[in-house]
């Protein structure tokens, strides 16, 4: 494992300086220690977003987390005590990344239903979706982070939560408020002492916001696995993509899967199928092999 060394400098922050950088994760209250009792699998039921049922105007199944862990544990491969709850990230933690700017638009509801893809949202008093909306995505924040800290300490971790690719330092979008990935891989360069990390996304999506955060970082090596023909079309994102591998799924290819969805939808195969399609999604980050890339 290669060590970073203290004068390296913040790649995409340049309307923070290193200093107040540095200090902001080194003061956050996110990295704490986790009892050997726990297993390195972060959750918190309030990572579940529903109100009103306006949360099924939205195609992102978000109670997924839940019925994720609910599922495990009825399988007998997970106790609820033994799952470790996060803490929720608050602004100190996310200006790592966010600018004062970004959050700041984030108290207006017409901005957040415009990230989240629900038009209804724009209507609702801000407090309401700071608590049912953003303080969810927070939470899930501090679960990445965190998840990083446990890699180390255990060999492996997973935050059921969180993985939102689509945001980007001063901009969300399809569902992702927070750049937690972003801010992951910042703590982790300065709690951790990382000096690279390699980012493998395996969502259908392209994940166009930690590409456009570390365009320009050679610490950070992306692999990007998606379907070209959908949501983002961002050609300038792919340009930071190290190693990206294309796929198009035609009009055939979208009859099949479908006819494989509807196949099971009323089985047991598909809280299997979510588990895995998840874990895909989550964020991988390898802290200690050799990877091809520019030092």
């Amino acid at each position: 494992m290669e060590t970073a060394s203290s004068s390296t400098a913040v790649p995409g922050r340049a309307n923070a300086p290193a200093t107040i950088h540095r200090s902001r994760i080194l003061s956050s209250k996110l990295y704490f220690d986790v009892p050997s009792s726990k297993v390195p699998l972060i959750y918190s039921t309030s990572y579940d977003i529903a109100f009103a049922g306006i949360e099924k105007l939205h195609p992102f199944d978000s109670s997924k987390w839940g019925r994720i862990c609910k599922f495990l544990i009825k399988e007998g491969v997970l106790e609820w005590v033994r799952i470790v709850e996060p803490l929720e990230a608050s602004k100190d933690d996310l200006l790592v990344v966010h600018s004062e700017a970004y959050l700041s638009s984030l108290k207006s509801s017409l901005t957040v239903s415009i990230i989240v893809e629900v038009p209804p949202v724009a209507i609702l008093p801000n407090c309401l979706v700071q608590q049912k909306v953003l303080f969810p995505f927070r939470k899930q924040v501090g679960g990445s982070i965190l998840a990083a800290k446990l890699a180390i300490e255990r060999g492996w971790a997973i935050n059921v939560g969180g993985g939102f690719h689509h945001c980007s330092a001063e901009k969300g979008g399809g569902f992702c408020a927070y750049a937690d990935i972003s801010l992951c891989i910042h703590f982790a360069f300065v709690r951790l002492n990382i000096s690279r990390v390699m980012i493998i996304d395996l969502d259908a999506h392209q994940g166009n916001g930690h590409e456009i955060d570390f365009s320009n970082d050679r610490r950070v090596y992306i692999l990007d696995i998606y379907n070209s023909g959908i949501y983002p079309f961002d050609l300038e994102a792919r340009r930071y993509i190290d190693q990206k591998v294309e796929l198009l799924v035609d009009r055939v290819g979208l009859k099949q899967m479908s006819i494989w969805s509807n196949w099971i939808k009323h089985s047991r195969l598909r809280e299997i199928t979510s588990i895995l399609s998840w874990l895909c999604t989550m964020l991988a980050l390898i802290f200690s092999m050799e990877i091809p890339w520019a030092d």
